[in-house]
């Protein structure tokens, strides 16, 4: 198969969707890697190296969608590459399309097969390839936080840490999942007062025991949610829902009994956001201000650090991609896993919250396919 490598073009995405040490794996499986030149200059990967690797470099994106069965990228498409796409064309890569009409009716009218890696599943029931991700954004979320708390960034002044005799900030991380873990995991590391709420009883026992105490843990009510960011310094909003637009926790009414220079850092912004004041913005001018508060909400946190995100994300997205390259759309019929990653199909929406947060037509791939 031909598989394709365009580079990122959204703002500061430095990622890559095929790593040199990837294009090696595809190249011994006896596929042909179409790389658009200095895709890998992000990662400080040359074309050379893609060349040692065993890719040919194409000298435009253009070239690269012309010539390629399967596309292989990071972000969501931009309006100038989805028309590019076409019929029986795979495209693997991220696509959360709950809060992006434009983008689904663009993948509609291409024609393509479009497999999302946060839909794609595993034995476990679990998204192992927007895990790694997750686990990075959860971390830079805490770095994002220490940066806007400080006060030149119109924040409240405060050391996430604190210092012997001053108390440290206070963070609320709503969500236990992935992204709240590591968000946790870092803001205690720095010495942080940290809360995490979840709706899940056992995860919050696994939490309980994973931090011994370091962490306090609570069930997420409306009173719940309330008490604790109203007296919080930074609120981490990492909720997931898998596929669908993420719930709206903190409204705007909230904000104005919040402290005033205290920090929102929405992690699920690609999905919609959970706060009802989010809105995307980028490395560029990540942050804005609402009554006082500062909100954080870049769509492609992980495009900060894309060396460790693209080794990470290569990891995870390899034997899937592998199995795409060596099989075609039947990888998709045969494995379950792959199925559930299977988000657009010849023009019909085939992942039911999809469909329900657009409010268009849902396709059971079954359906779709005969």
């Amino acid at each position: 198969m031909k598989v394709g490598v365009p580079k990122e073009i959204k703002t500061h995405e430095y990622r890559v969707g095929l790593t040199p040490g990837a294009v090696r794996e595809y190249a011994a499986a006896g596929h042909n890697v179409l790389v658009e030149t200095n895709a890998g200059a992000g990662i400080g990967a040359t074309d050379d190296v893609y060349r040692k690797a065993g890719a040919t470099i194409l000298p435009s994106s253009r070239e690269v969608y012309a010539s390629s069965d399967m596309i292989v990228k990071v972000k969501e498409p931009q309006p100038s590459e989805w028309v590019q796409l076409r019929e029986n064309q795979i495209l693997f890569t991220y696509l959360h399309l709950a809060p992006d009409p434009d983008q689904a009716k663009g993948l509609m009218k291409s024609g393509c097969t479009a497999i999302a890696y946060e839909t794609v599943t595993d034995a476990h029931g679990g998204l192992p390839l927007l895990a790694p991700m997750s686990e990075v954004a959860g971390r830079l979320a805490i770095e994002a936080t220490g940066a806007a708390l400080k006060r030149y960034a119109g924040g409240r002044g405060l050391l996430i840490g604190g210092v012997p005799g001053v108390q440290p900030a206070r963070i609320v991380v709503i969500g236990g999942g992935v992204v709240g873990t590591h968000a946790a995991r870092m803001a205690a590391g720095l010495g942080a007062d940290v809360t995490v709420m979840d709706r899940s009883i056992h995860r919050l026992r696994k939490l309980d025991e994973l931090f011994e105490g370091r962490v306090r843990t609570r069930f997420s009510t409306i009173d719940a949610v309330e008490e604790e960011v109203f007296s919080a310094d930074a609120v981490i909003g990492a909720v997931l829902v898998a596929g669908a637009t993420a719930p709206k926790l903190v409204s705007r009414n909230m904000l104005s009994s919040m402290r005033k220079g205290s920090v929102m850092v929405d992690v699920a912004i690609d999905q919609g956001g959970c706060f009802e004041t989010s809105r995307p913005t980028t490395h560029a001018d990540p942050t804005y201000e609402v009554d006082g508060v500062i909100h954080y909400c870049v769509a492609n946190m992980p495009g900060a650090v894309p060396l460790t995100s693209s080794q990470a994300l290569n990891n995870a997205t390899l034997p899937f991609g592998l199995a795409l390259a060596n099989r075609g759309f039947s990888a998709v019929l045969e494995c379950p896993h792959l199925r559930s990653g299977l988000n657009v199909y010849r023009g019909r929406l085939t992942y039911r919250a999809v469909a329900e947060s657009l409010g268009l037509p849902f396709s059971p791939i079954d359906q779709a396919a005969a």
